[in-house]
């Protein structure tokens, strides 16, 4: 029987997962330094071999591996890695070379390493370890500079790709790569995957020389690529084993000039003979153009393998003949389920998450029903792009829509906490962009997320009282205060502590009190503004204090005076009067 997605998303965290937690967390203790400054387990048993390659990848997500904690896996007997994450880590070539090269190696994925470590650093450092040659089947360099000159330079062996036999794919996306590289590449006998999107790469006749190993090749934005409609279409031909080609382009960054040899070449692809891959398990053209619905028709109906198509951005994926091909799954933005299968498949490519959002966002501002599913893959494109204004613009809209109301309600309590997580972390990161804050605070001023969801309440305080402070449209002020007085209440006792503090948030919600009182107004701002000054102060000397040079008595006995035939005003002014200021003086 298959659990209950939501439920199988609330189960109980893996009792590895939480020794493994408790080790990261220990290292300091369980460690000793060596003269270089790394560490060394003092004590460790014979690791079982999947259980090395977890701990490192759990330090890797913890992001608290670096030169000086990557130190322990230099014991190769107890700590065995065969499948490496150093994923965004911050490590020299020097750590790299020490703690890892000598391990044998199945796959490594160093995409977005920092610290200096370089392209060229891994090839040569696993290529120093006879058994990594032959025994590196994996290998992913995703945004790294290769920098062959700097290896050269320091004394360092130019030792390429070709070198690493046993590789049977390789990620060189979004890095320096060059045609004389790929020369290299192609000739490693058992190559399968390659991806050199967003390369450097200006001609792909080196790929004939792997044409009856190939299987899978990922060629998104080459924006270098200098090859003819006729040329590109020949190279593709004569790859006899491909069965996976993306052939893709960023529709963001060119105009009606820039890729069109690129987009001829995808039109006679798909109008040209069934004989051109005609093993074609799936096709990426997203973002290309000039593409019609008859060459798109004619195209999938003469490949019965095909299980896939790229179409986001193409202006075609609404074609009446998809709803016939049940098999066939597309990207594109006709519905939902393309929309998602956008957001699923294209994880890494901004230009095609924040066109995936945008449709997204029309989807579901009608919607009616939790798709908890759909949050997740919202939150999943703002984490990998924490950086793109474009998609945090869409994406906490989108968040907006699908957790308003009693939808949220629905939802895993685990998914609603890391979606509000991500909220905070967007307000952090887009302090000045008045629609961002104005999405993150919608989706924020729910009760249910308030008082159920667990997420740092002190940060989302002082952030929503930083944003009250610059802006006075009376709607988001009243949401504001209202998230506001609710997270006082949910403060801990030394949280509560260190936001009494801050005189700054004595001043904004007062200058709240007194703005409504100089009116007469009597509405929720109002209340909800005295109800977290209330809290704010409630068995807190210093926050009584700054009530106290704030001039808040004062604003006090104006308010009870002119507030005198309204008990809910007046209940609230002298619970604080009564229980904080007099008990103080």
């Amino acid at each position: 029987m298959r659990l209950d997605q939501s439920q199988d998303a609330e189960g109980p965290p893996m009792l590895c997962d939480l020794c493994l937690a408790q080790v990261c967390q220990s290292l300091s203790s369980l460690c000793s330094m060596r003269a270089d400054g790394s560490m060394s387990l003092i004590w460790a048993p014979v690791f079982p071999q999947e259980t090395a390659d977890q701990l490192l990848n759990h330090m890797a997500a913890k992001e608290i591996l670096n030169d000086t904690t990557v130190g322990i896996f230099r014991n190769c007997k107890e700590l065995r890695l065969r499948r490496a994450s150093i994923q965004s880590c911050p490590l020299s070539a020097e750590a790299f070379r020490l703690a890892l090269c000598p391990h044998r190696l199945l796959e490594l994925d160093a995409s977005w390493v920092s610290g200096g470590l370089t392209g060229a650093d891994i090839v040569s450092g696993l290529a120093s370890n006879p058994e990594c040659r032959s025994s590196l089947q994996r290998l992913s360099l995703n945004g790294l500079r290769m920098d062959w000159e700097s290896l050269e330079a320091n004394g360092g062996i130019h030792v390429g790709f070709s070198s690493l036999r046993g590789l049977r794919m390789l990620n060189l996306a979004n890095t320096d790569l060059n045609d004389a590289a790929l020369e290299d590449i192609c000739n490693l006998p058992h190559l399968e995957t390659l991806d050199i999107s967003c390369s450097a790469i200006s001609k792909l006749t080196a790929l004939l020389e792997c044409k009856n190993t190939l299987r899978s090749l990922i060629a998104h934005r080459l924006r270098h690529l200098d090859m003819s409609p006729a040329q590109l279409l020949f190279v593709f031909s004569q790859l006899h084993a491909l069965k996976h080609l993306d052939f893709s382009e960023d529709h963001f960054s060119v105009d009606d000039s820039d890729g069109r040899d690129g987009d001829e070449t995808v039109r006679q692809l798909l109008e040209g003979s069934p004989q051109v891959l005609p093993s074609l398990v799936s096709l990426d053209i997203s973002g290309r153009k000039r593409i019609s619905e008859a060459a798109i028709r004619s195209f999938v109906e003469s490949r019965s393998g095909l299980v896939f198509l790229g179409l986001l951005a193409t202006g075609v994926s609404s074609c009446d003949f998809f709803s016939t091909q049940k098999s066939l799954k597309v990207t594109g933005e006709a519905d939902e389920n393309q929309v998602c299968e956008a957001l699923r498949r294209y994880r890494d490519r901004e230009c095609f998450i924040r066109e995936a959002l945008v449709h997204l966002y029309s989807l579901t501002t009608d919607t009616d029903k939790p798709q908890p599913d759909v949050l997740k893959l919202v939150v999943s494109g703002m984490q990998r792009h924490p950086t793109s204004l474009h998609i945090h613009l869409v994406a906490t809209a989108c968040v907006f829509n699908l957790t308003t109301q009693d939808l949220a309600q629905a939802m895993p309590i685990s998914l609603l906490s890391s979606t509000v997580t991500q909220l905070l972390n967007t307000m952090k990161n887009f302090p000045n962009h008045q629609q961002v804050q104005k999405n993150c605070l919608l989706a924020l001023c729910s009760d249910y997320i308030l008082q159920e969801v667990p997420f740092d309440k002190y940060l989302a305080a002082m952030l929503v009282i930083n944003w009250l402070s610059s802006h006075e449209d009376p709607t988001l002020q009243r949401m504001a205060v209202a998230v506001i007085s609710i997270l006082v209440a949910k403060l801990s006792t030394e949280e509560m502590a260190q936001f009494s503090k801050d005189i700054f948030i004595m001043k904004q919600l007062l200058a709240i009190v007194q703005q409504k009182a100089m009116v007469g107004v009597v509405d929720s701002t109002l209340k909800f503004a005295l109800s977290a000054l209330w809290n704010l102060t409630d068995e807190m000397p210093v926050a009584a204090r700054n009530f106290i040079e704030c001039r808040g008595l004062e604003l006090y006995e104006e308010v009870l005076e002119s507030y005198y035939a309204e008990p809910s005003i007046q209940q609230k002014v002298l619970g604080l009067l009564v229980g904080s200021v007099y008990t103080f003086k």
